[in-house]
């Protein structure tokens, strides 16, 4: 709903400061604990944790950027906003949060990774990255500009680059004070690959060795039932190395090169290249932080701390050496989970932690409750305003449902299923006519956790015995939810042919 009435000039209706990041795993926010939490250089979004609320089990819907970030605006699963792959692009006549803020009078600003292809729409400033943004001398595409479309064409602007849209989110914000309630999304390309950091940075761990996750050395299938081969950290050093020999034969500009693992045993080529990975991506996360700061002591400088939502959220996990992996996209904890903290004081309790199971598309219309604006139509989540500032609601989700599109070998295309307790991963494997895809065809497969006995998913336990009740359950819920977000592949008659092989549309 819109502001009630007395509220149409503004004054009581909070500024929204969206912080989002790329790839800034709850491994290394320092609080959700992990082996890494101590090393974590996250003072401010300590801060943050202290003084607003933390979601403990908030997940992204399907594990990729343009994806997360499409659901995100819209509040809708891939399925229904279009954007299933890296490859798809936001249709423009969606409807979004942005949007909605903007025909409400709130003024809207957007600084930073965009990704998502087209034009930004519904906002009045925006100053994005070409493509996935460079970490040094980033282009920027203006809204004072004709849009270039695809082309890298705009504003070159020296220096780093999580820096630098902080520097443009400030001045933006500035200009705002006196012109009534904004909304502002500041989008930073860290802590996405290649992980770089300032040189500021650079002697910030010298001399740390960092312990290791308990299944860094998990090598593959066999070592704990699970049914791809994922990506492992031997794929990193190849890149490293590629990007040694010649930096120009890679799509990115690695820190602190050359690097090999030559001549080094198994296990220690591994251990080589978690450490190095770790250093490099706390360096830059540590950035993050830095900038974090400067965007919270501007509201406080401003004088509109109180009145100002602050959300800082990743786009999704992020696996740092977590079963011998890098990179996201499965529906393994440290990939789907969505770090989140936030801050409205006097509305929301400090030192809040929220339990129930929140999802990227319960972020438009949370974020259009709290301000008393409409949300975007067609979305599918729901608003957890009250979750933050009192309790749940009774009926609340008990479950949640996870889709990744992309078929590759290595992680094939699957559905999800999570509980408080039990996930359930059906790996269909097929490409479906999806973008980005390759034409390779998995044979489906079944992966069962149960995250309370087994919180690091180190044990496939499908074919327990003991769990055969619970996975049946778990099935019919999966097809349960199906129906209930539409995502049903009714207009793919392989799909069909995968489902009923595994006997679960009479389950539909």
């Amino acid at each position: 709903m819109y502001a009630e009435e007395g509220e149409s000039d503004g004054k009581d209706r909070p500024n929204i400061l969206f912080i989002l990041s790329d790839d800034h795993t709850s491994q290394t926010w320092g609080i959700y604990g992990g082996v890494l939490a101590e090393y974590a250089q996250t003072d401010n979004i300590r801060r943050l944790a202290r003084e607003g609320a933390v979601l403990d089990n908030c997940f992204c819907t399907n594990s990729i950027s343009v994806p997360s970030r499409a659901s995100i605006l819209t509040g809708r699963y891939s399925h229904r906003n279009g954007v299933y792959t890296l490859d798809d692009s936001l249709d423009t006549s969606l409807p979004t949060f942005a949007k909605e803020f903007q025909k409400a009078g709130y003024h809207t600003g957007l600084v930073g990774k965009w990704h998502l292809k087209s034009q930004p729409q519904g906002f009045d400033y925006y100053s994005v990255f070409h493509d996935q943004g460079e970490y040094r001398d980033p282009t920027f595409k203006n809204s004072t500009d004709p849009w270039p479309g695809q082309r890298n064409f705009g504003e070159r602007v020296r220096g780093f680059s999580t820096d630098i849209v902080t520097e443009k989110a400030i001045r933006w914000m500035k200009k705002q004070k006196e012109n009534g309630p904004f909304l502002l999304c500041c989008h930073f390309k860290a802590t996405h690959e290649p992980y770089d950091f300032p040189e500021r940075m650079r002697h910030l761990y010298d001399g740390v060795t960092f312990p290791e996750p308990e299944n860094l050395f998990d090598w593959g299938p066999e070592t704990n039932g699970r049914t791809f081969r994922g990506q492992p950290l031997e794929e990193m050093v190849r890149r490293w190395e590629v990007a040694s020999a010649d930096p120009d034969q890679w799509w990115c500009r690695y820190p602190e090169l050359p690097f090999t693992t030559k001549g080094m045993g198994k296990v220690a080529a591994r251990k080589a290249a978690y450490q190095k990975l770790i250093r490099d991506y706390l360096r830059c996360a540590a950035t993050v932080d830095d900038n974090i700061g400067k965007l919270l002591d501007a509201l406080d400088e401003m004088g509109i701390a109180d009145n100002t939502i602050v959300v800082y959220v990743a786009d999704q996990g992020y696996f740092l050496g977590e079963h011998g992996f890098f990179d996201k996209r499965m529906f393994y904890e440290e990939a789907a989970r969505m770090p989140f903290v936030i801050r409205y004081p006097g509305k929301i309790p400090a030192g809040k932690r929220i339990q129930e199971l929140i999802l990227n598309v319960d972020f438009a219309p949370t974020l259009s409750d709290f301000a008393g604006v409409s949300s975007p139509e067609g979305t599918q989540g729901r608003s957890f305003r009250d979750v933050l500032v009192s309790e749940a609601p009774k009926n609340w989700r008990k479950s949640i449902y996870y889709r990744y599109w992309t078929q590759h070998d290595i992680r094939p295309a699957h559905i999800g299923v999570r509980t408080d307790r039990y996930k359930l991963m059906f790996l269909y494997g097929d490409r479906l006519n999806r973008t980005g895809s390759s034409d390779y065809k998995s044979e489906p497969s079944w992966e069962f956790y149960d995250l309370q006995k087994d919180p690091k998913e180190n044990h496939n336990a499908y074919h327990d015995k003991e769990y055969q009740s619970v996975i049946r359950d778990m099935k019919k819920e999966m097809m349960r939810l199906r129906q209930e977000v539409g995502d049903t592949d009714e207009d793919s008659a392989r799909m069909k042919q995968i489902l009923e092989k595994e006997g679960l549309l009479d389950k539909e």
